[in-house]
């Protein structure tokens, strides 16, 4: 029992002194340390790499610069028209009768009193003669009593009672009447014979004929054919209410007529022709706010035909010149505005706010803002803030920035 109990003790001892080493080495370690940390380190040499940066964000950021061009600014203004004719008529004949020729081919160019049909007149022509003998007649009976009056004028009026001499009075003025009487009656079946050829009323194209030869034909059948004048035809296009007041001020001034009035036929080809202002309507639509406003355009070869919808587009013969930037100058500021970076002679860049117009083929005009030939920032933007120095980069020409663009409004220059 008394040398398990040595054991035990001899054991612990040796526990003891393990442990006791591991703190000493611990302890050692901890002090260490801490003499490394509060001994300062000798620093380190700067590498060639990192030279080069440091001398970099030293150095101010390089910018690429371009001229603000004073450019003519001619956007269209588009609207979506369409092709009506100036008239357009039905033909109904004013008598009836049967269908003896016609004299045109359906879809033919027809000129105003050029005759399409002609009806069978024998009876109208029958007519005629009868009207012309019963006028014959009538003056014939007029000169008799004429005569009769006239003797009973100069006879004695010893020998003639009262009532003979207005008899005689009478029966003039009677076939007097009665000659008027068959002149009209002449001038009715003239008339008639007249309607036997129907005629244009107007300049067209005439379409598709309801009405063969040997039909029988009358006002109440309805239409043989219809007309439709073509050439100058006429376009209609609904402009706004806002839009309206501006077009009438314009016209006010008398500046209405420096608008040019162009169209794009539907496969998107532009028309050769110009327009000229016609008329608009007198009234506006409460329901859309909007006028309908009509143009003239000649249409020789029938490229617009009456229905079909052609865009319109209105600029102005002489237009005005703006400030033009490439787009990727703008930049965005706050509250949802438009800038651009303005290089000034002591190489630093303001900020300016802008306003600008629609961009039109790749050019941004400025109604504010900068003025012709002022060096807007095009390249860099994103290092820049206002008031820094900047190093000018190789500048970029304008042209070079779309090469080959020319927007269908510039070809037409």
């Amino acid at each position: 029992m008394a040398e398990e109990t040595q054991k035990s003790e001899s054991g612990l001892k040796a526990f003891g002194a393990v442990v006791g080493s591991v703190v000493l080495i611990a302890v050692g370690c901890a002090a260490g340390w801490f003499v490394r940390d509060m001994t300062p380190e000798k620093p380190k040499a700067p590498t060639p790499q990192m030279l080069a940066m440091a001398k970099a964000a030293a150095m101010p950021p390089t910018v690429a610069v371009t001229n603000a061009q004073l450019r003519a600014y001619n956007l269209a203004e588009r609207y979506v028209a369409h092709a009506e004719p100036v008239q357009e008529v039905d033909l109904l004949p004013q008598v009836d009768g049967y269908v003896k020729e016609i004299l045109f081919k359906e879809g033919d160019l027809v000129k105003e009193g050029q005759i399409l049909y002609v009806l069978d007149d024998e009876r109208y022509q029958a007519v005629v003669n009868q009207r012309k003998a019963d006028l014959a007649a009538a003056e014939a009976e007029s000169r008799r009593a004429e005569r009769y009056w006239e003797r009973m004028q100069k006879a004695d009026a010893r020998g003639i009672t009262q009532k003979e001499r207005d008899d005689a009075e009478a029966g003039a003025e009677k076939t007097k009447a009665a000659v008027i009487q068959a002149q009209a009656n002449l001038v009715v079946a003239e008339y008639d014979l007249k309607k036997a050829k129907v005629v244009a009323p107007i300049s067209g194209q005439i379409g598709k004929t309801t009405a063969h030869k040997g039909d029988y034909v009358a006002p109440s059948k309805g239409a043989l054919a219809r007309i439709v004048q073509i050439d100058p035809i006429r376009v209609s296009f609904p402009l706004t209410d806002r839009a309206y007041v501006g077009w009438r001020e314009a016209q006010k001034k008398g500046t209405l007529e420096e608008r040019r009035l162009r169209l794009l036929l539907p496969n998107g080809s532009e028309y050769d022709q110009t327009g000229t202002w016609d008329f608009d309507d007198n009234q506006m639509s409460r329901e859309t706010a909007t006028i309908m406003m009509r143009l003239s355009f000649p249409n020789p070869d029938r490229l617009l035909v009456p229905n079909s919808y052609v865009t319109l587009l209105a600029d102005y013969l002489k237009p005005p010149e703006f400030p033009c930037i490439p787009q990727q100058a703008l930049v965005e500021l706050p509250g949802g505005n438009q800038g651009v970076f303005v290089l000034k002679d002591d190489m630093t860049v303001e900020q300016r706010p802008v306003k600008v117009g629609e961009p039109l083929a790749g050019w941004v005009p400025l109604m504010e803002g900068v003025e012709a030939d002022e060096k807007v920032v095009i390249g860099g933007i994103a290092k820049l803030g206002p008031g820094m120095k900047v190093a000018l980069a190789q500048a970029t020409d304008n042209d070079d920035l779309t090469p080959g663009y020319k927007s269908p409004i510039e070809e037409r220059k």
